[in-house]
């Protein structure tokens, strides 16, 4: 497999710093949104996008949840060790299942201050939940991995035991963590304003942010137009901010990603083929990723009981033919009618730079990211060079930038 080069550097603009978006603007729907659609551009105001959408479109959402990920535990000597949750290991590597755990559950995390932390030493915290006095403790499961074993008790005080799910344990001891380029400690309000108004299912460490610009009264006004929607999970990862450090760009080292896929869902995109718009890189990634699974299953390469893995690559490689979009869905659906599944589980590395086919997504809502950055080539990949104007567009019109700016509809 020979791919041409992605010089990064081809993706570089000056992003100064007065134009990232330390906080959101209020209401969420009053940003800015810039409409590209053919080559023209557009300025207009969030609340304006059904206006823009085409009649046919069908909005896919990514309803993941930001967790409480950024975990402190103080030692005796005062020493702050930080505990960044980054995915479960055991008992279970499903999110969603590995959040129900009522006893134990070990995560794969990034450590701070790791060398104050001995290699059979306990941290413990001490926390009230539900008028419950619950100790939580902190091992080693494997000190090289950066593995964590999380324990909790509830106090014998109670007359039944009660248990308390990790969700439950997170929510009390952990803090939303905020994308580093916003260069400023986690207030009570991001509890709010970092999640969309949709998010359901926990999990993910960073948000979907295309998704927070949209309210109530936007998903009223999509409704009134006859424009429809689904919803798709993929936990978005920490990995999302990890910087390009390579030169040619296909050498990066991809983050993978679980994403869930209902049949259901599955049954919804193959009757709104022609007018799918994803609204963010993490639904137009779960988007494309069903594709290229569906083309595993094509080929008879894959097993779902045991999840499916779809590979950096995998879209890149020779094939001698591949199947329709519809044709793709449909294996899809068949091989979960067989096994009699209702939904299925996998995790994604996929890599989109420019020379991608998009196989599903017609449309994109996202917000402005950051230079020489993967979500910078999947944009290029999805616009082509006119990438350029959209941010030269943006830059010279004030628009916000990051997670908590402003917007954009592309329909390429």
């Amino acid at each position: 497999m020979t791919l041409p080069e992605i010089l990064l550097a081809d993706y570089e603009y000056d992003l100064p710093d007065e134009k990232i978006a330390r906080y959101p603007v209020e209401p969420r729907d009053s940003s800015k949104l810039m409409v590209y659609r053919k080559g023209e551009i557009l300025h207009r105001q969030f609340t304006d996008v059904v206006n823009y959408l085409p009649s046919q479109s069908f909005l896919v959402f990514n309803n993941t949840k930001v967790i409480p990920a950024r975990v402190f535990f103080t030692k005796p000597t005062g020493a702050l060790i930080e505990v960044f949750l980054l995915h479960p290991e055991a008992p279970t590597r499903v999110i969603n299942e590995a959040m129900q755990q009522t006893t134990h559950a070990v995560w794969s995390c990034m450590v701070g201050n790791k060398k104050r932390w001995k290699a059979h030493e306990t941290l413990q915290c001490n926390l009230l939940i539900n008028q419950l006095t619950v100790t939580v403790f902190a091992d080693w499961a494997d000190m090289d991995k950066n593995w964590v074993n999380f324990r909790w008790q509830v106090a014998d005080s109670q007359p039944e035991p009660i248990e308390l799910t990790f969700v439950e344990i997170i929510r009390a001891l952990g803090e939303i963590p905020l994308p580093p380029y916003l260069n400023r400690k986690t207030e009570a309000q991001d509890l709010e304003t970092y999640q969309t108004v949709y998010s359901k299912i926990e999990g993910a460490v960073a948000a979907p942010t295309a998704g927070l610009h949209f309210t109530e009264q936007v998903f009223e006004n999509l409704a009134n137009a006859g424009i429809t929607h689904d919803f798709v999970t993929l936990h978005v990862g920490a990995g999302t901010f990890q910087p390009v450090k390579v030169a040619n760009a296909i050498e990066h080292t991809m983050h993978a990603e679980q994403v869930v896929y209902r049949r259901a869902f599955i049954e919804n995109l193959l009757v709104h083929l022609e007018g799918i718009v994803a609204v963010g890189t993490t639904s137009m990634r779960s988007l494309e990723s069903l594709y290229w699974f569906g083309v595993k299953l094509w080929q008879n390469k894959t097993k779902v009981q045991n999840g499916f893995f779809i590979e950096k690559l995998t879209p890149y490689q020779v094939y001698t033919s591949l199947p329709s979009a519809e044709e793709s869905l449909q294996t899809i659906l068949a091989y979960m009618e067989h096994h009699e599944l209702n939904e299925v589980i996998g995790e994604t590395e996929i890599m989109i730079f420019p020379s991608y086919t998009f196989k599903l997504c017609k449309g994109l809502i996202t917000n402005y990211h950051q230079p020489k950055s993967t979500l910078m080539l999947l944009v290029a990949a999805f616009v082509g060079p006119n990438w350029r104007t959209i941010y030269d567009e943006a830059l010279a019109n004030d628009y916000r930038f990051l997670s908590y700016g402003d917007s954009s509809l592309l329909l390429p």
